[in-house]
């Protein structure tokens, strides 16, 4: 099932790009979710993923216009895709319960450098002088977003490290997604990830001995519907237009977010190189975007 023709696909991504930004904002919002459950960190994972199955697969009823079966290759992807989210969600929620909310956000998007790679190695291409100007002054970014926010000690290096791995399973999540993303609607490749995912996430709960059933059920449901059902929505769809270049440097507006978050709600303090790397962040994805202008359409480039 192929998503539009041409001309009917560059209408289609008119707002990919604004629809990756908000997504990153909701996507930042998930560490405080995380925080507030009173559940155990795997727990919180699996009711991200599970309060969200019964609105993802309606809509994703909708967007086909009745059932959707995609073939075995495309299945096996996508569920392959959902294991390394159920995998990235487990390492990352008990993350950011044994680090600060910018470390475990920063580490956690290592796949903002990861997926763009992947994408050049596909195109078979290297990257363009402005797209290098880009990358660098986002990696230069995120390095000074760890200055005041990031503090290397033993407190915290557990937690940073879970971060760092489940940068790597979000990353062939990704690579998953983005694939079936170039059969399938949006709604339907999030939707059989998320029902994948949920499962072993609550059976890697149990075996830990975690608490599962809450008491307080707020901070799970906004988790759910503003991670997994606005969030991860509004991504799987800009995906669909986007390279992973560009997809890859939205998803470093999450450290930026999640930095003041914990600043304003848990006194992490911010200081002025957490500005600066915000603001070269954001001067990245204004560069990226001016080569993504001319080709407004996804056509497998870069």
């Amino acid at each position: 099932m192929h998503e539009s023709t041409p001309r009917s696909a560059a209408s289609a991504g008119r707002f990919a790009f604004a629809a990756l930004i908000v997504s990153n904002l909701f996507l930042a919002l998930g560490p405080w979710m995380v925080r507030m459950a009173n559940v155990g960190a795997v727990a919180s994972a699996f009711w991200r993923l599970a309060l969200a199955i019964p609105l993802l697969l309606l809509f994703a009823r909708f967007a086909s216009k009745g059932s959707f079966r995609p073939g075995w290759a495309i299945g096996g992807m996508i569920v392959a895709g959902g294991l390394f989210f159920a995998a990235d969600l487990a390492a990352w929620h008990y993350g950011i319960k044994l680090t600060k909310l910018a470390n475990a956000t920063l580490f956690g998007n290592t796949s903002s450098l990861l997926f763009p790679i992947y994408g050049f190695i596909v195109a078979r291409m290297l990257p363009r002088k402005l797209q290098l100007v880009a990358l660098g002054l986002a990696a230069a970014g995120a390095a000074l977003l760890l200055g005041s926010s990031y503090e290397l000690s033993p407190k915290h290096l557990k937690g940073d490290l879970l971060a760092i791995l489940a940068g790597l399973f979000y990353t062939l999540y990704l690579i998953a997604v983005d694939r079936a993303r170039q059969t399938l609607k949006p709604m339907p490749v999030l939707a059989l990830a998320t029902v994948a995912g949920a499962g072993p996430l609550l059976a890697f709960s149990l075996l830990l001995g975690e608490q599962v059933i809450p008491t307080v059920w707020t901070p799970l449901i906004l988790l759910s519907l503003g991670s997994q059902v606005i969030g991860q929505g509004l991504l799987v769809y800009a995906m669909g237009h986007l390279s992973p270049l560009v997809v890859g440097l939205g998803l470093l507006t999450q450290p930026a977010v999640t930095a003041v978050i914990g600043w304003l709600v848990y006194d992490e303090r911010l200081g002025l190189t957490d500005a600066a790397g915000a603001l070269l962040i954001c001067v990245a994805l204004v560069l990226i975007r001016l080569p993504e202008r001319l080709h407004p359409a996804r056509d497998g480039s870069i």
